[in-house]
C-alpha cells in the first residue's frame, strides 16, 4: 500500500500549504490500514462512519459522536461506513508553529504547570452542541472568498483550544505542550512490544516505526537476537491461549485479531507451537 501524505494530498498546489488548513474528507467505501503520513497536527471532526487508528504505542477507535485531536507523524488509520452511505469527516490542519503562537499568548494561564509526564499520540473529545456548532461555523469559513477567511480562521481556532481548555483542563493543557516538545514519542522496543500481540502485519509496525521493512528486520534482530516473524507468532500464539483458556471464546472469534487470515493456519500454527489444538487449550 502506497503512504499517503497528509495535508499534502488534499492540496493542489504546493504554493497552497498553510500553517492552518481546512479540508472536508468523504469516502463512499470503507479504507482498511492506510498508511498516513501526517506533517501538520489534525482535529478529525467525525460526522459518519467510524475510525480507528494505529500508532506506535497504542491505537484508538471512535465514532461519530467523537473527534479526534491527532500529533503529526506516521499512523495506520482504519475508516468505515457503517451503516452510513458516506464516511465525511471535518479535518482541521495546523502547524506547531501556529500552536506555539497560542501558547506563548496564554502562557500565563498555565506557567506554572509542568510538563506532561506521559505521552500520547492523540487526544479523544465528546462531539458536544459546542463542537457540532464549530464544525458548521469551518463551513461557513469554507465558503468565503474574502482576504479575511484565513484570519477569522485563525480566530476560530483559538476559540477551539480555548473552548477545549476549559472542558477538559489541564489534561488537555499537558497535551498541547506534548505536541510542540521535541523529545523522541517513542523506543523502537516499545512500539514492537506495544503491537505484539495486535494483528498488524510486520510492514504495518515498521511503518510506525518509521522504518523500510528491510531496516526494521536487522533493527529487529539486533535488539531480539531473533526474526520478527517468529518472535511476534510466539507471542500471539501465546496470548491467544490464555484467551481460549479462559473459555469466554473460541478460536474461530478470535484468529483474525492475531493475524491470521483463516482458522486452519491459526490452528496449523497452534499446535504446532503447543502440541495441542485450539479446542484442546
Amino acid at each position: 500500500m502506497i503512504n499517503q501524505n497528509i495535508p499534502e494530498i488534499f492540496i493542489e498546489k504546493t504554493s497552497q500549504m498553510s500553517d492552518l488548513l481546512i479540508h472536508d474528507f468523504k469516502m463512499t467505501k470503507d479504507v482498511v490500514k492506510s498508511r498516513v503520513n501526517l506533517s501538520l497536527h489534525m482535529f478529525s471532526f467525525l460526522q459518519s462512519g467510524s475510525k480507528q487508528v494505529h500508532f506506535a504505542n497504542n491505537s484508538i477507535a471512535v465514532n461519530k459522536d467523537q473527534s479526534l485531536l491527532i500529533k503529526k507523524g506516521n499512523c495506520l488509520m482504519t475508516e468505515l461506513l457503517l451503516n452510513d452511505k458516506i464516511y465525511f469527516c471535518k479535518l482541521l490542519f495546523f502547524s506547531s508553529d501556529t500552536l506555539n503562537e497560542f501558547l506563548k499568548k496564554h502562557r500565563d494561564s498555565w506557567k506554572k504547570k509542568s510538563l506532561p509526564k506521559k505521552r500520547e499520540s492523540y487526544f479523544t473529545i465528546r462531539n458536544d452542541n459546542y463542537i457540532n456548532s464549530f464544525v458548521d461555523s469551518l463551513s461557513s469559513i469554507q465558503k468565503m472568498d474574502t482576504k479575511y477567511s484565513q484570519d477569522l480562521l485563525t480566530i476560530k481556532f483559538e476559540e477551539l483550544l480555548l473552548y477545549l481548555l476549559s472542558v477538559y483542563g489541564d489534561c488537555f493543557m499537558q497535551f498541547l505542550y506534548s505536541l510542540v516538545s521535541d523529545k523522541v514519542n517513542s523506543s523502537f522496543r516499545k512500539v514492537v512490544e506495544a503491537n505484539a500481540e495486535s494483528n498488524l502485519k510486520l510492514e504495518e509496525i515498521a511503518f510506525l516505526c518509521n522504518m523500510s521493512l528491510s531496516t526494521f528486520k536487522r533493527h529487529f534482530i539486533i535488539e531480539y537476537k531473533e526474526t520478527p516473524g517468529k518472535w511476534m507468532q510466539s507471542k500471539r500464539l501465546n496470548k491467544a491461549k490464555e484467551i481460549l483458556q479462559e473459555g469466554k471464546l473460541n478460536a474461530s472469534q478470535i484468529y483474525l485479531n492475531f493475524g491470521y487470515n483463516n482458522l486452519s493456519n491459526f490452528s496449523t500454527a497452534f499446535k504446532k507451537q503447543f502440541g495441542i489444538s485450539p479446542k484442546e487449550a
